[in-house]
């Protein structure tokens, strides 16, 4: 090899171990920036700023399974004249009662999957509950369009569109017995709604509702807890932080 060549392959080595150490500084600098920046408060945002950009992280929790966006408007505001809002806390709506029901609905629940649905099928007695072919999502399905129907029938609107005190009336007649309906109960129907935003109201948010454990909160409910060995033995009355199946995680 000639000094010529020599000189030309040292100058390249020179300049390929300048840009391998170049590059280290460059990523040294990106560690610090991503991962020790994310760590040192550099003044940048303020707590405020970053609280609010935690509460807009998305909750993907709150998506549709079953119902059309015009069935679940009208569950979330039935759910809401069943379970309202008051000086206490958040109602049905804000607790997001309408997704756990859509998921339920979505679901095994839904799908009547640990019920005997083999015929013969008798008219049952109204303490015995539903006795039938339909299973609860298609009964749901019904008792929506039929509150909609009734709800124009009597004040010329849909459910959504009427008063709380009109919605009130709807939802009373159907308790009631007194919409006349062909394919279902109107009392079964109303019942299962009830049953369901109380279930929805009060469930884990693994669910879907009771979103940040508010309907807990309410009534110091103290949630999931493993185990409350540490004040058990303890006479004076103790406030707990309610906990979710997903904090145990």
């Amino acid at each position: 090899m000639t000094e010529e060549n020599n000189e030309k392959s040292g100058a390249e080595n020179l300049s390929r171990r300048k840009f391998i150490r170049n590059s280290s500084y460059a990523v040294g600098g990106l560690a610090v920036g991503g991962v020790l920046g994310s760590v040192i408060p550099w003044g940048t945002e303020d707590q405020d700023q970053q609280q609010q950009a935690a509460k807009q992280v998305k909750n993907y929790n709150n998506a549709l399974m079953y119902f059309s966006q015009a069935e679940f408007q009208t569950v979330q505001a039935a759910a809401e004249r069943i379970f309202p809002e008051d000086d206490n806390g958040p109602g049905a709506k804000e607790l997001g009662v309408g997704f756990y029901i859509d998921h339920q609905m979505a679901g095994s629940y839904g799908f009547n999957a640990r019920d005997y649905m083999v015929p013969p099928f008798f008219h049952g007695e109204k303490e015995q509950g539903y006795q039938g072919r339909l299973k609860r999502r298609e009964i749901f399905r019904i008792g929506l369009r039929e509150m909609q129907n009734y709800s124009h029938q009597k004040f010329k609107k849909g459910f959504t569109e009427i008063a709380e005190d009109e919605q009130d009336k709807v939802l009373s007649d159907f308790a009631d017995d007194k919409v006349n309906l062909s394919t279902i109960s109107a009392s079964g129907f109303f019942d299962m709604l009830r049953s369901m935003t109380l279930e929805g109201v009060y469930s884990d948010p693994l669910y879907g509702g009771n979103k940040d454990m508010d309907a807990w909160k309410m009534r110091n409910y103290p949630g999931d807890q493993m185990n409350y060995t540490e004040i058990i033995a303890d006479d004076n009355f103790q406030e707990i932080e309610p906990r979710s199946l997903r904090d145990h995680m």
